[in-house]
């Protein structure tokens, strides 16, 4: 079982896609500065701590608005 759990994620960022793309970006930032928000992460690894982040709402997603080019 996942910790935290894809359906409690999903209710924080609407889709998978974006999720990962999150998560991933995320976890490169704690890869260069180790600078983890929680106090007592479960995982050990940078994926799973950016995850845990998103899931406590530490982390937000806020999509950009669309720009269309004519």
């Amino acid at each position: 079982m996942l910790n935290p759990s894809i359906d409690s994620l999903l209710t924080k960022i609407d889709s998978k896609y974006t999720l990962v793309t999150v998560a991933a970006k995320r976890a490169r930032e704690m890869q260069l500065a180790d600078n983890c928000v929680i106090e007592k992460p479960v995982s050990h690894k940078c994926v799973g701590k950016s995850l845990e982040e998103i899931d406590a709402e530490v982390l937000k997603y806020v999509p950009s608005e669309e720009k269309i080019i004519d």
